[in-house]
């Protein structure tokens, strides 16, 4: 999570840009009342990544309904990567990456107990599909620039 929190989003692989516009778009999407799925379907079709969206909606979905607390998300024009964000993130590099004790320990203080099953799954099952896509879940950490000083 720290290496994503308030960092911009520029900073992030083409992966984690894709990610978490995803995540803004099903979240505000779902806001305002429209159906997430649809509002986002656009975007999964351009990368070749559609087969992963039922997945993808059922995790956020899960998320949504199940969380112990509200995760907030930053509006979908945000320059910075919000707390929830880098949360979610972390969540998903993790499951990506192999490490599913620890994205299940994290997925327990978030949500109910008898949602952390059908949360990861819902993930992990998005995270194949998105790998068939091209994607990499497992490089979201941000691209890291030198600076000059």
């Amino acid at each position: 999570m720290y290496a994503y929190v308030d960092r911009p989003v520029e900073s992030l692989s083409n992966n984690g840009r894709f990610l978490l516009w995803a995540m803004r778009g099903w979240t505000h999407a779902a806001t305002v009342g429209r159906c997430p799925p649809q509002a986002i379907r656009c975007g999964f079709a351009g990368v070749g990544a559609l087969g992963a969206l039922p997945d993808f909606h059922v995790a956020m979905a899960l998320l949504a309904s199940d969380a112990v607390d509200t995760i907030e998300l930053a509006p979908l024009a945000c320059g910075r990567i919000a707390e929830g964000e880098a949360i979610l993130l972390g969540l998903w590099h993790d499951l990506a990456s192999g490490q599913e004790a620890c994205a299940r320990a994290t997925l327990a203080m978030l949500a109910s107990a008898d949602s952390v099953t059908p949360i990861a799954r819902a993930m992990e099952a998005a995270i194949v599909r998105l790998t068939l896509a091209g994607f990499n879940l497992s490089s979201l950490s941000p691209q890291m620039k030198h600076q000059d000083n």
